[in-house]
Formats: structure tokens, sequence, C-alpha cells
């Protein structure tokens, strides 16, 4: 993730001004800031503002700023913003959708305790932290709020997860708590998660993690569960503060922490599982960050900070451009934002599973896009911004994708074809199919829905290549298969998905209707076909045909017209239909009947009489003749009978017309007659219920209407004489005899006997019915009959009558049934078994003839076997007692469980036959067990054995045989069973009966025998593993003595014996397949050596030709010369490689060197060119002779090595001086240097140095200092012993540089004296730059010691005044420094004083820096805040400097709020008329004036230095540039108010002056463009209540609610401003409700009016101006009233007092010695220049 500054969307303040809370909307459109001064303002997404609002307090009494805002978010919906507030309420705001709408508060939360944070997670849902430790949940819907957990603990932070179903909320006690609302399956516990080590006011949940921080500067990632993931730590970093909060990137992804100045982010790494810190963002200046939000998309992110400003960042992961036509910015591992270049668009494309997106394609011709994370598949559609997810698993990108069908996306992968719907996160279905081709595949997503269906989503493919099935894809289901005989290679569903066409190989074309099942080959050679877009027409082309079906319901019935050529396509819009036709080279268009196309439209739009009017125009053909059924179904269907009129007419159904036309008649009369629908009009109702036969719902229409004619006239018209008489009873129709009569001769006449007979029973003429019956041949009727009636079984002929015709008939059951009634129980019997009656032969039976009840039931049961009712038979032979047939018949009917239970009741001997009958079923089914038990029943023990060992489980087979035969007879029996199998060749059937007995070793004796070895191997390694590996080496060895390599190949490797395998292959002289074996099986050079041993068994030109087609030939002979095979490596060498011949004899001297041949080897080396070798073996044994011969000789080169290698032999000896002539003689002295140092001989060594290698010496004497000075005191001493030996010798540079690095920190005195030594002799001795080198690098080390004054004189001795001063001041000698600046160089006494200061300012001296520099000194004590010290010092300065610090401090105590002090300050040192401080006077004005408790006696002495002060700033301003400016006119105005208010403070001590107290406050009234309005209003009518002024205190106090009211509200628009006409009062908490109450007791008096008090002029008595003549009146300076008379003028202009007043108010004075009031005539004599003349005189 990286952060990219975009721009500052509010500007930073210059102080504090913090930005307490920001939030981004859900749908991206908005963001809002909430500053300090609690105003929300709100931006556009391009981070422009576009509007603003202020938030409210809880009270309004306690004001304005009694809260902070510490708590937003938006809703779900965007359209609402919760504010949580420390006043302890959340307001929820509706703002609207639009910029401007009106902001209006829909909800409020009152709570106990201050809002610390909010979030608003889902719809309706606020969750909000208290102060007191509670997470509360607030419901917008219901408007309550309730608690979800409480802790004892401030909650800090809250935050959600991604998905808003879970909150975690973060306390001061470091506590952090999990709660959800829906786990989401996830399992996470809820409650305590964690303690983190300080409040966690950074918090922010991730997708993987949860992150916290804090004061501790340390940043904690937790686990789901509360473990420690990563900690990491700043808290050492000087740099870093405190982390204030935290936001996580809307995809989980990512986490930003903000501090000071600083941003860090943090990045989920998923294929590590932990988080990586990116870059920090680091921007100077930007102070604290107090809060972070995200925007909803990813895309930016917004920092608001401590100074109040907003800076939005773009956040991306990285940028790429595709196909230069889209921007993809990946702003989260899950989140990726295209953006179309060329139109602006934007689409946010996220994972919500949170999977990283591996890669974006945009396809179809660039419409789709298609992107893959490593879970699941993101499909989009970018011009309707419909974004689909589904799971997938990854198949390497061999999805191919179909973009054909804009609703839905083919995928085709592996065989199985997957439909995504646009929009939808669920795939519509998956089919399997090889078929990728999208003419093979068809889907229809609600493209042409109709009538009475809502959603139709159908596809149709291709199972094989001669099967196409549909499938509907919102059930699931399969609604239909085609199965073809040839193969399909086009198909096509239509819009609406009921109509399937296919063509198959042959060029036939196939309809198939999917409700009905039904396939019709429609047209043959078909080279074209198509659907008319918006219709079900079809156009397809045969051959020179192009044919046309309007009508697909009728296949049959098809256009044609003639064409040249072949159909390209098919274009439908503006009114017509073209079919494309390229004849030759051109063109031509062939225009469809549109009328016809349309009607079929019209037909699904429900526009019938469109429809009626194309069929109109059309001449009567088969297509017509289909359209117009359909639309006679379709009107009558909708009632539009006229139109079915037509249809039926135009169809000649003629009476179906006739019958509608009467319809229609009736229908247009009853409308013409009585209005509305005619067809709503029950006469036609029924009728068309008749028309559809439905005679049962006419019915209920006439006789709902009380029309019973109607509906029997209905009836007999159709012959339907039962429905009319029911209807003429129903209804008690006189003419019901008649009807009845009419009935039955019509039913006479008409021969139906049967009908009348039952017309005669329901009369209740049984004779004449029976004998109706009889005749029609129904003589079970007539004996249903007279068993009915008993009269009619008195009759006997009759009863013998029908009985006999009964037998005739063979209806014995019905004559037993009246033999029966008539007790003649014998024939009863008789008829009955006649009949097959058992059941009421049996019943009749137990009741006559009780012995025969046995018979019957047997005979009742051989009845239902014959029948083949054995089941029913069972019961019956168990009544009888016949078991042998009961258990047979249960076997027949394989009722087994029955038959088992029948069985377990009999004898043993009975049953022993049966049980393996059913024994044998159950053995079938494979229920062994239940068979063993059967078997065992019935003494077949055996047979239960042989059923196991035939099913193949033999350990239950040996169980049984073991509980019922000895353990040696079975295994006799199993072995002998065994030796059978085998003999059989059944070897495993075997091989299981000898490991049942538990003789696996038969198994394998009878492998090996048979020579299976296989089964023989893997019996082995189950029941002796430990000897498998021998088992395969013996069969490896039997098999190679057999001949039979290849086997045996496979058993020694199965041994691990690749060895044995490949000298198997030597032996019998296969190299080939001793060469394979190494290679696959052996080590890496395994094959070489292989190789090698075959070349070298071939010798000669073969072996040769061999290594080298193996590519071994080099590798061959390097392994001869490594084995001391040097005869075969000499002629290889001589054969092929001729350049390896001096390597092989290289390695055959170094042979035969170890060999200890070192005269052959001599010879052996000079071969192969290497003397050298020779040479340093020689060396090596020591034989300098030898060695200096042959290098002499063969390599003079190495005569020095030879002289190299003595000498070192010398050095072991320790003969220095012989080693040295050797080295000299080898011309090496460095080595001679080397080994001296070595030695440690250094002075040998410096002189050798000297003599051979001058260039070095000096290197080498550094490098002897080293050492000294790593020998520590020794080697301090040996660098001051060498210093002087340099100085001895006049090296004097060398000697201070030895003195120079001379360090001992446990010596001072020595460095001292070491450095002053190289100062001196740089000085006397050296050139004047390296002498100032010296002295600067010698200066500061002296400096370092304290030496402060030696470190200056030496400076001084080289002239460096600026040093030494520094020095100096280092030493804190101040008086030194002062004196050499002064006399060496006075251009630094300036820079000597300037540091004095700031060393007096460092360390607090401020009264020494006040004698330096007064400025300094104050801004000083400013700083440390000793305001008092610094007004004291100030004081003894000049006035301008007094003001700008007394300025200063009235500024800080008013942002203390204690404005009373600032007041007191400017008392004491006067008011200058600077206007840079006439912000400072103003504010002190406000806060004084807005302050409460200030209306009383007490305020006085407040009151009148406010008065005081502003009067002093007058008379200032009237001497100063200011005169009679604005600001001057304005203070005036604020001195006249002070002095009102001090007078009434005055007045309100006195009781007598309590009128001229109300008539100041009323008066003060008309300044409230500088009073707080509220409080004057209030104050004024309180006055005037207390002095019985109801008038006024009504109107006073009204008005005081209604202000009070509309600043609640945030409006004015509603005062009313009636009752201040004609005043001079301008139109612009207190105990609210008591004044309240009072209002409305007063408004109900009737003996008030809501009227100001008026003077002579007209006007309102405290208006200054008459409303009538504009004449303004001077205001009494007692009393603020206007002087009307008796006018008292003092001596500056302007200034008058009311006698009355002015007369009253000295009288209070004389009586009552009131001090305050004597201080207001001070003030007043004072202000006016003095008092006039007066007969009062005041002591």
């Amino acid at each position: 993730m990286q952060l990219k500054h975009l721009r500052t969307l509010l500007s930073p303040q210059d102080g504090a001004a913090k930005v307490t809370c920001m939030a981004w909307s859900q749908n991206n459109a908005k963001f809002a800031v909430c500053t300090v001064d609690r105003v929300v303002l709100l931006y556009d997404e391009h981070g422009e503002r576009r509007d603003k609002f202020s938030t409210k307090p809880a009270d309004m009494k306690y004001g304005r700023k009694s809260y902070m805002v510490k708590g937003m978010a938006f809703s779900p919906d965007s359209t609402k913003i919760a504010i949580g507030q420390t006043d302890n309420i959340i307001y929820v705001y509706k703002i609207g959708e639009d910029w401007g709408d009106k902001k209006v508060i829909c909800n409020k939360f009152i709570q106990t305790s201050a809002v610390t944070c909010l979030q608003w997670p889902a719809e309706y849902i606020i969750v909000f932290g208290l102060a007191e430790g509670k997470v509360r949940l607030a419901n917008t819907k219901t408007n309550k709020s309730s608690t979800i957990y409480g802790t004892e603990s401030y909650v800090v932070a809250l935050t959600a997860n991604c998905s808003g179903k879970g909150i975690l909320s973060g306390h001061a006690d470091g506590t952090i708590v999990r709660y959800f609302f829906d786990d989401e399956g996830s399992g996470e516990s809820q409650g305590k998660l964690v303690n983190h080590p300080c409040p966690p006011c950074a918090l922010a949940w991730a997708t993987n993690s949860i992150m916290a921080a804090g004061c501790d500067r340390r940043i904690i990632a937790y686990g789901k569960e509360g473990h420690v993931l990563q900690t990491f730590d700043y808290s050492r970093d000087p740099q870093e503060r405190e982390f204030t909060t935290a936001v996580a990137s809307p995809g989980g992804q990512s986490v930003v922490l903000g501090s000071c100045d600083r941003l860090r982010v943090f990045n989920w790494s998923s294929q590590r599982s932990i988080w990586e810190e990116a870059k920090p963002k680091e921007i100077a200046n930007l102070y604290t960050i107090t809060a972070l939000a995200w925007k909803r998309d990813g895309s930016r992110l917004c920092v608001g900070t401590l100074c109040g400003g907003v800076e939005q960042f773009d956040c991306c992961l990285r940028r790429s451009i595709y196909k230069n036509k889209f921007e993809l910015t990946y702003v989260g591992p899950s989140q990726v934002i295209v953006k179309n270049l060329s139109s602006g668009t934007r689409v946010v494309l996220k994972s919500h599973y949170g999977y990283e997106v591996e890669e974006v394609k945009i396809l179809g011709k660039e419409r789709y896009l298609v992107a893959h994370t490593s879970e699941t598949l993101l499909l989009g559609d970018l011009n309707t911004n419909r974004l689909s997810e589904i799971a997938w698993q990854g198949s390497g990108g061999n999805e191919k994708y179909f973009f054909e069908n804009e609703n839905v996306c083919m995928i085709f992968n592996a065989g199985e074809l997957t439909l995504v719907e646009y929009g939808n996160n669920d795939t519509l279905g998956s089919v399997r199919t090889e078929f990728m081709n999208p003419h093979l595949i068809s889907v229809r997503i609600n493209e042409r829905c109709q009538r009475g269906t809502e959603d139709n989503k159908t596809l149709a493919y291709l199972v094989d290549i001669k099967t196409v099935a549909i499938v509907d894809l919102i059930a699931g289901y399969n609604i239909g298969t085609v199965s073809h005989e040839s193969r399909v290679d086009w198909l096509e569903l239509n819009e609406t998905g009921h109509k399937l066409l296919f063509r198959d190989r042959k060029l036939r074309l196939h309809l198939y209707d999917i409700e009905s099942c039904s396939k019709t080959m429609i047209l043959n050679f078909c080279s074209y076909v198509q659907w008319v877009p918006g219709s079900d027409v079809l156009v397809a082309q045969n051959r020179n045909s192009l044919c046309v079906w309007y009508n697909i319901e009728a296949p049959e019935r098809v256009t044609m017209f003639t064409i040249r050529g072949d159909v390209i396509g098919l274009e439908r819009g503006g009114g017509k239909t073209e079919v494309l036709v390229m004849e030759d080279v051109s063109t031509v268009a062939y225009t469809l009947d549109e009328d016809l196309i349309e009607f079929g439209t019209a037909i699904d739009d429900g526009n019938y009489t469109r429809a009626t009017a194309f069929l109109e125009t059309l001449e009567m053909t088969p297509e017509t003749e289909a359209m117009w059924k359909t639309l006679s179904k379709l009107a009558l269907e909708a009632r539009q009978l006229h139109i079915a009129e037509r249809c039926f007419s135009a169809l000649g159904q003629v009476a179906k017309a006739r019958f509608l036309h009467e319809t229609n008649e009736i229908a247009d009369q009853v409308s013409r007659e009585y209005g509305g629908e005619g067809t709503d009009f029950y006469q036609v109702r029924a009728r068309l219920a008749m028309l559809e036969k439905n005679y049962k719902l006419a019915e209920m229409i006439f006789l709902e209407q009380n029309a019973v004619e109607e509906a029997m006239g209905m009836y007999q018209e159709l012959h339907r004489w039962d429905e009319c008489i029911v209807v003429a009873e129903a209804k008690g129709h006189p003419a019901l005899e008649n009807l009845r009569r009419s009935y039955y001769q019509w039913l006479m006449d008409t021969q139906q006997e049967e009908r009348a007979g039952e017309l005669q029973e329901s009369q209740g003429d049984g004779l004449a019915a029976i004998s109706l019956y009889l005749k029609a041949g129904l003589p079970a009727k007539a004996a249903r009959l007279v068993l009915s009636r008993d009269e009619l079984l008195a009759n006997t002929e009759l009863v013998e009558h029908i009985t006999a015709a009964l037998i005739k008939g063979e209806l014995y059951e019905r004559a037993g049934d009246l033999f029966e009634k008539i007790h003649n129980p014998q024939q009863a019997l008789e008829c009955y078994c006649k009949g097959n009656a058992f059941m009421k032969a049996v019943e009749l039976a137990r009741l006559t003839f009780p012995v025969e009840v046995v018979k019957l039931e047997e005979a009742w049961g051989d009845h239902l076997v014959q029948q083949k009712q054995l089941d029913a038979a069972i019961n019956h032979y168990i009544e009888a007692r016949c078991s042998i047939k009961a258990i047979e018949a249960a076997l027949g009917a394989r009722q087994w469980k029955k038959a088992i239970y029948i069985l377990d009741l009999q004898d043993r001997n009975t049953a022993s036959k049966y049980y393996p009958l059913v024994a044998q079923h159950y053995a079938s089914l494979q229920e062994y067990e239940i068979a063993e038990e059967l078997y065992t029943k019935g003494d077949r023990t055996k047979d239960a054995i042989d059923m196991y060992t035939q099913a193949g489980r033999w350990e239950q087979a040996h169980k049984l045989a073991m509980k019922c035969m000895r353990p040696e007879d079975v295994l006799v029996l199993y072995i002998t069973q065994a030796q059978e199998m085998e003999k059989q060749g059944k070897y495993r059937e075997a091989e299981r009966l000898y490991v049942t007995v538990e003789e696996p070793d038969l198994a394998i004796t009878m492998y090996k025998k048979h020579k299976l070895y296989d089964d023989m191997i893997r019996l082995v390694g189950k029941h002796h593993p430990d000897l498998l590996s021998d088992t395969h080496l013996h069969l490896g060895k039997e098999l190679e003595a057999e001949g039979r390599l290849q086997e045996a190949e496979y058993h020694y490797l199965e041994a691990q014996e690749w060895k044995a395998t490949v000298n198997m292959y030597r032996a019998s002289g296969l190299w080939e397949e001793a060469y394979r074996v190494a290679r696959t099986q052996g080590g890496a050079n395994a094959h070489k050596h292989v190789a090698y041993l075959w070349a070298k068994s071939l010798g000669g030109e073969a072996a040769v030709r061999l290594l080298t087609k193996l590519g071994l030939l080099e590798a061959s002979v390097d392994h001869a010369a490594d084995n001391c095979s040097f005869e075969f490596a000499f002629e290889l060498s001589r054969l092929a490689l001729k350049h390896k011949t001096p390597e092989i004899h290289l390695k055959y001297a170094m042979y035969l060197e170890d060999e200890g041949k070192f005269e052959e080897a001599e010879a052996e080396f000079i071969r192969a060119g290497k003397p050298k070798e020779a040479v340093l073996m020689f060396v090596h044994n020591q034989d300098w002779e030898a060695a200096q011969r042959v290098a002499e000789a063969h390599d003079p080169d190495s005569v020095a090595e030879v002289l190299v290698g003595q000498a070192r032999r010398a050095l072991e000896e320790k003969d220095f001086q012989k080693a040295e002539g050797l080295l000299l003689r080898a011309q090496r002295p460095g080595l001679a240097l080397s080994y001296y140092k070595e030695a440690g001989l250094w002075s040998d060594a410096l002189r050798i140095c000297k003599e051979y290698v001058p260039g070095q010496l000096e290197a080498l004497q550094e490098e002897y200092e080293r050492e000294a000075t790593k020998k520590g005191a020794r080697g301090v001493e040996g660098l001051v012993e060498q210093a002087r030996n340099w100085e001895q010798a006049g090296e004097y540079s060398r000697a201070v540089d030895c003195y120079l690095r001379v360090q001992d920190s446990g010596n001072s005195s020595l460095m001292e004296k070491c450095w002053m030594k190289a100062a001196e002799l740089s000085i006397k001795f050296l050139p004047p730059q390296r002498n100032i080198e010296v002295v600067l690098a010698v200066g500061p080390q002296l400096i370092g010691i304290g030496k402060h004054n030696a470190a200056a004189e030496l400076y001084l001795n080289l002239d460096l005044v600026k040093e030494a001063i520094d020095a100096f001041i280092e030493g804190e000698e101040w008086n030194k420094a002062k004196r050499v600046a002064k006399e060496l160089d006075p251009r630094y006494e300036d820079y000597v004083d300037q540091c004095y200061k700031e060393f007096l300012k460092n360390q607090g001296k401020v009264d020494s820096l006040v004698g330096v520099d007064v400025v300094a000194a104050l801004d000083l004590y400013v700083e440390q805040g000793q305001w008092d010290k610094c007004i004291e010092t100030a004081t003894k300065q000049n006035y301008k400097i007094l003001h700008k610090y007394v300025a200063l401090y009235a500024t800080h105590l008013i942002r203390e709020g204690s404005s009373a002090q600032a007041l007191a300050l400017y008392v004491h040192h006067g008011a200058p008329a600077n206007p840079q401080n006439f912000n400072i006077y103003k504010r002190i004005f406000t806060d004084m004036v807005s302050s409460p408790g200030t209306n009383c006696a007490e305020a006085y002495h407040s009151w009148a230095d406010l008065r005081d002060v502003l009067f002093n700033l007058c008379e200032n301003l009237v001497k100063s540039s200011e005169a009679n400016s604005p600001a001057h006119e304005e203070f005036k105005t604020m001195l006249l108010i002070a002095h009102y208010y001090a007078t009434r403070s005055a007045a309100q001590s006195v009781k007598q002056l309590e009128t001229v107290a109300a008539r100041l406050s009323v008066s003060l009234l008309r300044h409230t463009q500088l009073l707080p309005v509220d409080k004057a209003f209030y104050e004024a009518g309180i006055a005037a209540k207390a002095v019985g002024w109801e008038n006024m205190a009504f109107i006073f106090l009204n008005r005081f609610l209604d202000l009070t009211d509309a600043i609640e509200e945030g409006t004015l628009d509603g005062l009313d401003h009636s009752d201040f006409q004609d005043t001079d009062i301008p139109f612009e908490e207190a105990e609210r409700e008591e004044v309240r109450d009072w209002v409305l007791t007063v408004s109900m008096d009737q003996r008030l009016e809501q009227v100001l008090p008026r003077d002579e002029r007209g006007a309102y008595e405290a208006s200054l101006v008459a409303a009538s003549t504009g004449v303004p009146a001077l205001p009494c300076l007692i009393t603020g009233y206007p002087i009307l008379r008796n006018k008292i003028e003092f001596k500056r202009p302007g200034k008058a007092a009311n006698k009355d007043n002015w007369n009253k108010f000295l009288m209070a004075i004389k009586t009552s010695h009131s001090p305050v009031c004597q201080d207001v005539l001070k003030f007043i004599s004072q202000w006016c220049g003095g008092l006039p003349s007066t007969s009062f005189s005041f002591q």
C-alpha cells in the first residue's frame, strides 16, 4: 500500500483546533468532517466542499460550547449522520440524498454519561461507547437504546469488522472486548479478548488480525483469539510519539496508524501470514493526527490533524493501464478499481471473501470483467455495473469464456459448463458437457416475460452428440431431454424458453415443444435458421426457399418465398423485419409480413383488438386459421366476447358464434340500461360457463340471482332432467310433479329402464322399480332395493324371483345376502362358498355352523393361493391350523420373517426341513448372520460353513467351524480344502484358507512351488517382513542360476543389491544391461565405473570407440590415472587424447613421489613439463642440493624459492643472520622485513627497510607506532620515546605526529605536555600552514580535558582570535573573552554579548539577563509563565513595552477563561488606544456581559471596573488617530452599556431605586446587538415583573422563550416581531420552565393586554426615537429612558438626565449613604465634565 498526497481539503489553523472526527458515506459520494467548532462540513467524492451544518447541545442552558463531538458515522444508506456528543446525547441528522437538502434531527438518544466513540455497522443499529465503560446499541427504528455489555473502564476506541457483523471496543484499562451480531460461521469467541499494555486508542480490526497501539509507542498485532502475532516497538525511537488513531482498509488487508507528523502503513502478507511495514509517510508540521477515515472503495484516505487540517491521500498498491483504455488501481490485495479512461466511469471490483485479486482481464469487446483469486472468480458487466463472485478452484487458466449472452457468462472448464448471471453471487447452474461451441448452447434469462410468469431462466445444451438436455435453472431440474438419431450441430431456445429448435448434421430442422414433450421435423436441407427478435416467428432457408413460420404453434403451416442466394442475416427495426440475402455480389432485403409478426407480439402484450385488426387484413390460410383459434381462446379467457364472436365467425363455428352473438346482445343491452361492463351480468357469466360446459357453475350463477326457471330451462334444453329436478326440489317449484312425469315418460320412450327404475325408487315405488330393474337385466339392483326395505322382503314370491335371477346371473354373493336376510342360512352359506365370498361365509358359519369355520378358513386360504394372494392366505391357514400350508404360503409369498415366526412355533422335525430354504434367501441377500442362525436351527452347520466359504468370508467360516468341530479337524478340513483349491488353480482362495488357519508358510510354499513369486513376496512382506530382503536376494540368485536374468534383476533391485545385478550382467558378458542398471540405480558415477570396466575388457581401439560413444573417454582416462592403471591410461591417451599425456605423466609422477621413488618421479615431472613440481618435491624433503640442481637445469625461476625455503629453515632454527643472507641472495628483502616484524625485531626491520626498501619506511614506521599504541601504557611510552628520537634526529614533522598520537585517559598531564610540545615544535620548526593545522588539532583536545586557558593562549599565538574567544566562552571565562574581543578584534564584542545572553537564558538566570537584554528577559519570563515578574519588570520600562506584555498577559488570561483578571490588569495599568488591543477590550466586554450572576448589587465593582477601563480607553481614543472612527463609536456604546450595568447594580443595593434598576434593564434592550439577546430579555422581564409592570414582563419573557426555542432550532425565521414594531429594540438558560409556566399563567389572565406602555408621543415609553416623527430624544444618564421634559444638562454635550430621576437618585444617596451610588455620581462627574449645581451635598 502506497500513500500519495492529493490535496488539502481543510487548511490548518495556527493553534490547536483539532478535527474531532471524520466519516465516509457507504456509497462513496459524501465525506463528513467535524471541526472543533462542532460544525459538520460535507464534501463530495472529488474533495469539493458542498454543504455544512451546526450541531446542537443537549441543553441550551449550558451554552453552545458545553460539549465536544466525539463520534460520527453515516448510515448504511448514506442519507443520515449519527453524532455522538460529550453532553450525554446522540443525535441522528437526516441529511437527504442531494446536496442542500434540509438537515433535520430524526432521532435522539439521551445517555447517562459522555459518548466517547460511535459506529453505524448495520441498518437501524448504532453502536457507541460511553465514558462510564458501557458499550450500547441504539435502534433508529424503535428509537430506543440498550446496553450490549458493560465494563468499569472508559471506552477509548470502537471499531467494526469488514462485514459490519462484529464490533471491538478498547478501554482505558487496556481491555479489548469483542462482540458479534453474527459470527458468520467463524466460531470465534466473544467477550474480553486481550489486555493491552496501555489504553488502545488506536484500534483496527483487519481481516486476519487485530492491531492495537497507544501511548507506549508499541504496535501489537493480535490473532483471532487474542494471542500476540507480532510486535512493532518504536519506544526507543526519539522521533516517534504516541499513536492516537488507527483505521483498517475496507478490504481489511492494510492498516494505517497515526501519530505526530507520521502515518505508519502495515500490509498483510498472505504468503507469509504476517504484517509487513511499508515505508512510513512522514509530513513535517502536520502535528498530531486526530482522525482517520478510509473511503469505502479503498481509493482515498483522509487524515485530520490537531491544528484542524484535513489532508487527502491516494491509496494504491499498484496501478496499470490495460490496452490503453482502462486504468486498473489495486487499492488493496482484494480490491481493484477499474476506470474507463475514455468515459471516466468507475467500477469497484472486490472479493467479498478477502482473497487477493491475482489478475484482471477485460474481454468480450471490452465490456466484461474477469478476475481470479486463489479461491474465487470475479465477473462483471461494465455497462450495467453488475458484478458477481463465485467459488472457483483454480484450473491453471484453462477456462474458456463466452460472452454472447448479455445476461449470463458461460465458462467452460474440464468438460463442465458453468453459467453465472451478472449481479448474482451464486452460479446459475452447472452441467457436464464436452461441447464448447456457443451454437450448441442456448440460455434464456427473462428475455420476454409472459403473463403469469415472473422468472424464466432456461438452458439447453448437448449431453452428447445426439442428446439435448433442457434445464430449468431456477428450480435446478431437467425439464426435457431430446434424444435424436443423428448428430446435432445447432440449437436455440425461443425467447420465452418454451420451444427448442435444433438442426442435425443431415441439415434437418426440428422443433421441440417443452411442455408437451413433442418433437416435430419442420424442414429438410436447412442451411440457415433464426428466431425473429422479440417474437416467436421463425425464419429458415431450404435450398432456394425462404421459409417463415408466423405461428410456431402450427409448425405444419409455413410461408415460403423463392430466393436466389444465401441468407446472411436478419434485421428488425423501424416497424419492419427484413431477411438479408446475398444474391450474386449484392445484398437483397426480403421484407416479412410485419402484421403477422405483430400478431404474435400483440397476443403476448394482451392487445386482442390490435391482433383482430391484423387478422382482418389477412386472407384465410392455414396460418391465419391457427391464429384465429389462438385469439378466440385468449379472448374468451379475457372476456372480450365481441372479439371471440368474430373469431368463431371467421373459423366457421356458427353455433358458437350464434351463442356468443346472443350473449353479446344481452351484455350490450345490460350495459345500455345499467351502464358498466355488461360481461359482469349474471346471464352473460352463466352463458360463458355453459359455453365451457361448466353447467354447475352456470346453475350456481342463476340460483344466486334466484333465476330458478332459467336454471331449469338450461337443464331441460340439455336433457339433463336429473339436475333440473334437483333444482326444482331444492327450490320447491310447483311444476315438480309434471317434470317428474315428463322425465319418466321420456325415459320409457327412450328405453332407459335402469334410469326409470332409479326414478321410481327415488319416488318410493319399490315394486315398480324392481320390475324395471329386472326388465333391464339388473337383478343386483333389485336385490339391493329389497334388502333395504323390510316390506318387500315379506313378498316371498318376489324374493324367489330375484334370487333365481341372481343365481342365474352367477351373482352368488348378492344371492347369499338375500338368503341370509330371509333366514335361510344353509342356502346363504352355499351361495357364499360358490361366490368365493369367504369372509361372509365365515361370519355366517361362526353364528350358525361353528364346526364348518375351520374348513372354510382352509378353503379361503386355498382360494387366495389360487388367486396368487399368498401373503393373505397365511393367516387363514394359521386360523385353520394348517401349519405346513401356512409355512409354504409364507415361503411362496416371500414373507420370510413370518415364515421364521411360524417355524419357531413348530416342532424341530417339522421345521428343520424349511429352515435351510429360508436361510438360502438370507444368504442370497448377504445377511449371513441370520442365514447362519437358520442353518444352525436346521442342523445344517456344514451348509453355513460352505455359505461363508463361497462368500469368501473365511474368518466367519473358521469361527463357526471352531465352534462345532475340533481344532485339528478344522485344520485338516481347511488344509484339505486349500489343497483342493490349489489343484483347481484357485490360488487366492487357497491362500485365504491357509491364512485363516494361520498357516501362511504353506501359502508361501505353494506360491514358490508354482513359481508365483509376486504372490510369494507379497505374503512374505505381510507375514515375515524381516525376511523380505533376504527372500528377494534368494529369489534373485535362484533366477540368476536359472538364467532368468530380467526377473533376477527385479528381485536384486528390490533387495537394494544393484551391484549384484551389475555383477550378474558382467559375469554373463551383458555389459549394456550392466551399464543400464548402474546408470538408473547406482550413484552419480556408478555407470562411469561400469563403462570403464567394459572398455578395459575390450581394450585398444574398441575401448576408445565405446567410451567416445558414451561420452566418457576423457573421464575414463582420468579414472584410469586416478586408480593407478597408468598403462591403460597411456594407451587411451596415445590412441585418442594425446593432449592428456602430460597430465597422466604428472599423475604418475605424483604417484611415484607418494611411493618414495623420487628419481623416477623427477623424470616423470620433467616429462610432464612440470620441473617446478620436482623442485618443490625436493624442497619438501629438504634435499636442497637436488632442488638446486633441478631448478638451475630446468626452472631457473624456482632458484629463488629454493633459497627462500632454505631461509625459512634457518629462521626455524633462529639463525637470523643466515636467513637474511639467503633472502637477500633471493632478492626478497620484503620477506626478511616480514620475518623480522613477526619476530618483533623492529630495529632490524627498520634497518632492512631503510637500506633495501626505503619507500615503505613511513608505512612501517606508522605500523610500528600502531603496535606501540595497542600495547597500552607501554605503547604510549614507546610513542613518547619514538617522538623524542624523531625530535633528536631533526624529523620534527614525524615527532609532532607522534606527540599528537599520544592518548592516555588516565594521565591528562602527560597528554597536555605532549600536545603542548607538538604545538611548540610546529610553531618553531614547521611551515605556517602546518602550524595552524597542529594548533587547530591541539586546541579542541586541550578544551576537551578542561585546559581552556592553555588552548586560548595557543590560538592567540597564531592570531586565531575567534577560536581564542570561543575557548574562553567554553570555559565560561566571560571577562577574558570580552577583554580579548575588545583589545584584539572589536567586531566580536557583540558576538560575546549574544553568547552571554544565550548562556544566561539557557541557565535560567533571568535576573542577570535583565541587566543585559530587558526584552529577552521579559520574553523568558513569558515563556516560563512568570507573568507577575514579567509585568513588574516591564513596569520599570517604557509605556510601550509595558503594554505589549500587559496585552500578552491579558490574552493569556482570556484564553484561560479569566477575563475578570484581564480586566483588573487594565484597571491597574490603563487602557491605551492601540488598535491591536481592540479585540482584547471587546472580548473582555463580551465575556463580562455574557457571564451569569452579574444581575445583582454584588456585581457593582466588576461593572465599575469595566466602565472605568472603557472610559479610560475612550479618553485615550479622543487623543489618538482613531478618534471618531467606527471603533471609537463602538467603544462609546460599550461605555454607555457598562455605565447602565454599573448604575443598575448600584440601584439594586437601595430599595427605593428598584424602579430605576428596572428601567435600566429595559433600556439595555436597545443595545442587544452587543448583548446576549436572550439574557437581556430575561433580565428585563424579571425586573419588570418584580416592580409589577406585568404587561412588559409578559411581552419580554414571552420574547425570551421564543428566542431560546429559535436558538435550539437554529433559525430565527419563526420569530414574531409585531410586539416590537415602533420601538428601538432590534429584531434579532435561565429558569426557563419557571418562566414558561408564568407566561402561560399570565396569558390565560384576561386582564393583561399584550401591548407595551406608550407615552405622550404615542411611542413606546422606553424608545428614544418617536416612530411617528423620527425625532430622537436624549437618554437619561440615570435610567436610560428618553428625556421628554424637566431636563438637567451637563457640561459635556449630549449628556443629560431627567430631573425627577436625578433628584430621586440624589435623595436615595442622601438617605442611604450608599458608597456605590456615590461612586456612580463621582463617575458621572468625571464623564460629563462636572455635576450640575444642586442644593444637595454629600459628605
